[in-house]
């Protein structure tokens, strides 16, 4: 099949949506389709199959505080978004911004089936406006991507039900819902590898993602404070944004080792994590969260955020592994625990390298493709899949 996918955001594989975004486009390159990628990545003009639109310029104030958050914005130019979607069987969606909605208006004039992902809480937007916590406008913004866009599309692809339930509260309504996993690569295995020299010595709690308000990772810097065994302890930012300068600030007032923050390669990630004692994953909102499975199916135990906006924690064995949300001290009681108990944690690590199997990529990007197959299928018969099996 011929499969246009449309991505107002890509950039480079250093944030969940692009990582998504580009394991679906080599996946369905290798069963043999046809990919075209909608995009505003200036330096993708010149590559086969990309169609690149200008970056949308929205003022001074707002263009800088996008490109602090590391997002380019895209204009949606209609003549370049009908070239690509030209001769396609379907359209591929990864989050409701302006491309994405000129692109199923398109698609509706000319009756091509249409599906989307689901990639964005309403968090992650809100956040930049200093109204993460504001019951309210989350709600807006669900409301709003539902009536602008998702309304229109002939599937809704869920990394996880925690996420449909949300959003499908928020709208009042149920939507034509695929719940798959994003899925982890299956270069995150397990193996022994030795700790670098610098950190023999030391226990390396692994925190991964990007430095933003909703990851909250300043709840790990500050937890080290309270750590009995805080003179032991080496935390590993594996991640960068738009807060590095104040974690760098509050690592040098709460941690006595310091706190490395480093942006590591797809196979760089995989010797940290199998060298590393502990996984932290301190954000409040988490629509899946694949960098913790991806410590999980490594073996890395993990100790979770447990929070009422979060999906990770559905990954946690039992409350071990969960800490109260936003409580560097309950963090750090949980620290203490994994770091006096090593015989319970090595029993735990096999329990997490069994459990994550079921989230193996290939299988979740074929589950992905069968999507697009069965909209293809459904639009040319005029019928709509069964609620019933979507919630399957």
């Amino acid at each position: 099949m011929v499969v246009t996918i449309v991505a107002d955001v890509l950039g480079a594989e250093n944030n969940g949506t692009t990582v998504a975004c580009m394991n679906l486009v080599r996946y369905l390159k290798e069963r043999g389709d046809t990919v075209k990628i909608v995009c505003c990545d200036q330096d993708k003009k010149d590559i086969p199959g990309y169609y690149v639109v200008p970056n949308l310029n929205l003022g001074p104030f707002i263009n800088w505080a996008v490109k602090k958050n590391g997002v380019t914005l895209a204009k949606p130019v209609r003549s370049i978004i009908e070239g690509a979607i030209e001769g396609s069987d379907v359209v591929h969606c990864m989050i409701p911004f302006a491309l994405s909605k000129k692109a199923a208006q398109i698609c509706r004039e000319k009756d091509i089936p249409i599906t989307a992902g689901f990639h964005m809480q309403a968090e992650n937007f809100t956040a930049h406006l200093f109204l993460m916590n504001c019951g309210i406008a989350n709600y807006l913004v669900y409301q709003n991507i539902y009536r602008k866009f998702y309304k229109y599309v002939d599937a809704i692809h869920y990394p996880t039900k925690f996420i449909k339930n949300v959003f499908e509260n928020a709208i009042e309504r149920r939507t034509n819902a695929y719940v798959i996993s994003n899925g982890v690569n299956d270069r995150f295995v397990h193996k022994n590898i030795e700790k670098p020299a610098e950190l023999k010595d030391k226990f390396v709690i692994l925190s991964t993602g990007r430095y933003s308000k909703e990851k909250a990772q300043q709840v790990l810097i500050k937890a080290i404070k309270y750590s009995k065994h805080k003179d032991k302890i080496q935390i590993i930012l594996a991640g960068d944004g738009p807060k590095k300068e104040q974690y760098k600030k509050l690592s040098n007032k709460y941690c006595p080792n310091g706190v490395m923050m480093n942006f590591y390669g797809r196979d760089e990630i995989v010797d940290v994590i199998n060298y590393s004692d502990l996984y932290c994953h301190t954000a409040v909102c988490e629509l899946e969260g694949i960098a913790c499975l991806e410590a999980l199916k490594c073996g890395l135990v993990p100790v979770i955020a447990n929070s009422n906006r979060c999906a990770t924690k559905s990954f946690a064995k039992d409350e071990k592994c969960l800490f109260k949300a936003n409580s560097s001290k309950d963090l750090a009681r949980k620290i203490d625990f994994w770091i006096e108990h090593p015989e319970l944690k090595e029993e735990y690590k096999q329990y997490y390298i069994n459990s994550s199997s079921i989230y193996d990529q290939r299988q979740c990007m074929e589950q992905t493709r069968e999507m697009l197959l069965e909209a293809i299928r459904c639009r040319k018969n005029k019928t709509e899949k069964s609620y019933i099996t979507a919630m399957n």
